[in-house]
């Protein structure tokens, strides 16, 4: 029996090597965008990181880049109060989205920051792809389906992230991914495979990095 979303097998030599390249380049803070009217000039292919807050996601950035400060990470949740993009060498806009489930942030400001959420993932036609990060402690949480929700009616594929990977117990990990995989059933816009990732052991990287050059 084929297994419904299964985890991306780790890349072939080539693809590991552009993924390599590509984030080994140029990775540069570009703005932080508040309103629309501020994205960038839609010129490359773009992917966004989505996720909860405290799901690791600036770390996350950090290690796939190999460039400690380059997106903050912070104990604070909703530190990410805005669509943060960074140029990904020649070909690419990498994009953090502000986190979501509890931010620590006046109840307008959220809502303002879910309005812009909305107009992007709707308006962007050069969004590839969006990666949304789940605690594999905890697997997927209503909060998380809202976002998957938001993106099925946008009709913008999202690949689900699995993060923290090396502080679930082996014997843990099934039952995490078999929620994951029950729950993303239900939404159109999810792609089929799934990818487990530690950023401090570095599981997975190679294999996210691989999939974002694809991209392109």
């Amino acid at each position: 029996m084929t297994l419904t979303f299964p985890l991306a097998q780790a890349p072939d030599e080539e693809s590991r090597e552009r993924g390599r390249k590509l984030f080994a380049g140029p990775v540069e803070f570009l703005r932080g965008v508040v309103a629309m009217s501020g994205l960038p000039p839609a010129d490359r292919a773009e992917v966004c990181f989505a996720g909860r807050s405290n799901v690791g996601k600036s770390t996350l950035i950090n290690a796939l880049t190999g460039r400690k400060g380059i997106a903050r990470a912070s104990n604070t949740p909703g530190r990410t109060q805005q669509i943060n993009y960074f140029v990904l060498g020649q070909s690419h806009y990498l994009v953090d989205l502000p986190g979501y489930g509890y931010a620590n942030a006046p109840l307008e400001v959220v809502r303002t920051w879910q309005d812009l959420l909305r107009a992007y993932l709707a308006g962007r036609p050069t969004l590839r792809r969006a990666f949304v990060l789940i605690d594999a402690r905890h697997g997927i949480k209503p909060v998380d389906e809202e976002i998957m929700s938001l993106l099925d009616s946008a009709a913008v594929t999202f690949q689900c992230v699995l993060t923290k990977a090396d502080k679930v117990k082996a014997k843990d990990r099934e039952a995490v991914l078999a929620q994951v995989r029950q729950k993303l059933a239900a939404h159109p816009a999810a792609f089929p495979e799934l990818i487990l990732t530690s950023a401090e052991k570095g599981e997975g990287l190679a294999t996210l990095r691989a999939t974002i050059a694809a991209l392109a």
